[in-house]
Formats: C-alpha cells, sequence, structure tokens
C-alpha cells in the first residue's frame, strides 16, 4: 500500500485530492496534515473532510508545519512515506501585504521542516505547491516555467523561496522534487476569500461585490479537477529530479467575463462597487501548459462556464452552512 503525506489535505484543493485519490485507488494510504488556520472558519475544512474522516486508510493530524520539527513530525509518522505532497500555505496575495512575517514562517520555515523530513524519513518525491503569482510583473504571455521571475507579493515570493528550497535538497540529499505552479483554481470547496466563492455568495444574497480595478485584469481560471490529476501524475512522475511545471488552463479571462458568466449562471445581476487596484496583484495570469503536457500528460479539460455551474451547485447544496459563516 502506497502512503502519502499531504500537508493542508483539510484545504480546498486538499480535499479534492485526497477524495479522488481514495476514491481511484484502494491501495493508498493518506496521512493529511492541517491546522485549520484561521485564515477561513475551521467548519468548511471540516466540511471538506467530512465524507472521507471514516475511512480506514486516511488518518487526521491537526499540526502546524512551520511549528513542528521534523523529530516531532517523525514520532507522529512512523511508518514509510512513499511521497509528500505540499499544499498547506498561509494563502492570500493581498493579506501577505499586511503581515509578511507570518507568511515566511508558514511558507517557508515549514516547507523547510518538511524537507528536513522528507530527508531523515528518506522520503524520496516531494511534490511542492508553489503558485503563478511567482512571475508577477511580465508580459511575456503565456508564461513559461523558464521566465524570469519577478514577484510583487510577499505571498510570491516565499512561493519561490519553496521552490529554491527544493533545489537546494534535490542537490544535497537526492530528493525528487516537482513544483507545481498552480493558475487561479476553482471549483467546490473553493476558499471563501477567493472571487469566485465571494461573488456567488454575494450576488446569491442580493449583496454589492467589490471589483478592483476596471474589470480588464484577466486570469487563467483552472478547475480543481485538472489540477488535482496534475497533482497526482507529479506524484508518479519518475524522469528527472528537479522540474518546476505550470498547471493553468492555457487561457485568460477578464474579471468583467467572470462576472458576466457568473450572472448567467446565477440568474442574478451583480451589484458592483469598484474600487482602486490592490498592491500586490497582477494585471493578467496566462499559463503556458507545454511542459506539463509533456511530462505529466496534463490535458485540462473543464470549460468556464461548466466548471462554474460545478462550483454554484456545490454552493446550493451547502448554503445553509456557508451563508452563516
Amino acid at each position: 500500500m502506497k502512503h502519502y503525506v499531504v500537508t493542508g489535505g483539510a484545504g480546498f484543493i486538499g480535499s479534492n485530492l485526497i477524495r479522488t485519490l481514495l476514491q481511484l485507488n484502494a491501495g493508498i494510504k493518506i496521512t493529511c496534515i492541517d491546522n485549520f488556520d484561521t485564515f477561513y472558519p475551521a467548519e468548511i475544512k471540516q466540511l471538506n473532510i467530512r465524507d472521507f474522516k471514516t475511512n480506514p486508510n486516511f488518518q487526521f493530524l491537526e499540526l502546524d508545519i512551520s511549528t513542528t520539527s521534523p523529530e516531532k513530525l517523525s514520532g507522529y509518522i512512523v511508518e514509510p512515506v512513499d511521497a509528500i505532497i505540499h499544499i498547506a500555505a498561509k494563502a492570500g496575495v493581498r493579506p501577505s501585504t499586511l503581515n509578511p512575517m507570518a507568511y515566511q514562517q508558514v511558507n517557508v520555515v515549514g516547507t523547510q521542516n518538511l524537507l528536513d523530513f522528507a530527508q531523515k524519513k528518506n522520503i524520496n518525491q516531494f511534490v511542492f505547491a508553489s503558485s503563478s503569482s511567482v512571475y508577477g510583473v511580465n508580459d511575456h504571455y503565456p508564461w513559461k516555467e523558464d521566465e524570469q521571475l519577478m514577484p510583487i507579493s510577499p505571498y510570491a515570493s516565499t512561493k519561490q523561496a519553496g521552490e529554491m528550497l527544493g533545489h537546494v535538497y534535490h542537490k544535497l540529499y537526492g530528493i525528487r522534487f516537482i513544483a507545481l505552479r498552480f493558475f487561479t483554481v476553482y471549483g467546490p470547496a473553493q476558499r471563501p476569500d477567493l472571487a469566485i466563492h465571494k461573488f456567488i455568495k454575494a450576488i446569491v444574497a442580493g449583496d454589492p461585490i467589490t471589483m478592483y480595478g476596471d474589470g480588464s485584469t484577466s486570469r487563467d481560471y483552472t478547475f480543481v479537477d485538472d489540477i488535482v490529476q496534475g497533482i497526482i501524475a507529479a506524484t508518479d512522475y519518475k524522469e528527472t529530479g528537479y522540474e518546476i511545471i505550470n498547471l493553468g488552463n492555457n487561457y485568460s479571462i477578464s474579471l468583467n467575463d467572470l462576472i458576466k458568466a457568473i450572472e448567467d449562471i446565477t440568474g442574478k445581476k451583480a451589484i458592483i462597487q469598484q474600487m482602486p487596484e490592490q498592491a500586490g496583484d497582477v494585471r493578467k495570469t496566462f499559463a503556458d501548459i507545454s511542459k506539463a503536457k509533456r511530462l505529466l500528460h496534463y490535458n485540462p479539460k473543464m470549460q468556464l462556464r461548466e466548471g462554474l455551474q460545478k462550483f454554484y451547485d456545490w454552493f446550493l447544496e451547502n448554503k445553509s452552512i456557508l451563508s452563516n459563516i
């Protein structure tokens, strides 16, 4: 039985990944690490893992990776581990500008702790959730992995640091380190601070939404199921020892077009409050995914409107919980 450690496993992407792994293969054991960070309510994370908490192949550890030493972690996880899938992070570009030190502690020190744990336990496969935000100010669209990085937020700089730490541990200890740069992930269980979740919740309630800028900024929105397939492929990847790979959808949607699509899905008109653009936000994200296709056979399938409908269905199903949080 393969044994994967998934950090941030009660969060949006982590819980979708675990659900898929447990459904696909009864021969996989998951140790999920999460600390229920107060960035958003723990009730949502409990909802995320509700369906598989009783699965005998699922183990949950409530731990903070930034303060749990590799030695202590080895005491909690004594059996062999085939791969670490490190998704846990202090999230959010805008909040990182207000408390950059907290982001360093969780995203850099936490990653360091996990790499030290991997080295001590002889874990040779490490998949790291990086971010498209590392590209920063860059108009060479679509972005390729070898672009010069110009991050403009503390969050982005911590993700770049994580990629570099992985290179160090690959060179020193032979750990295979695969960094996946996620591009604006959405879908069921999406974090409540992200635009699609916030917009749908507000529009359904008849409340105004905040639009930063004139709506011309754009993002490469990627459905969570496509991201999960990329993560699983990276976990199985064995060809080279260190890679950085974009996981996006390979097209960019403007904020105005996103809002229009949400209005169509919900059948309600958005009440828009326009605000100035925010520090740390980039104008556009757009992934070149040719490397992911070549190395991981990555092939995103979900179109925006279908993906939005899937999120909206999930939101309505759990509206009684989500609306009171």
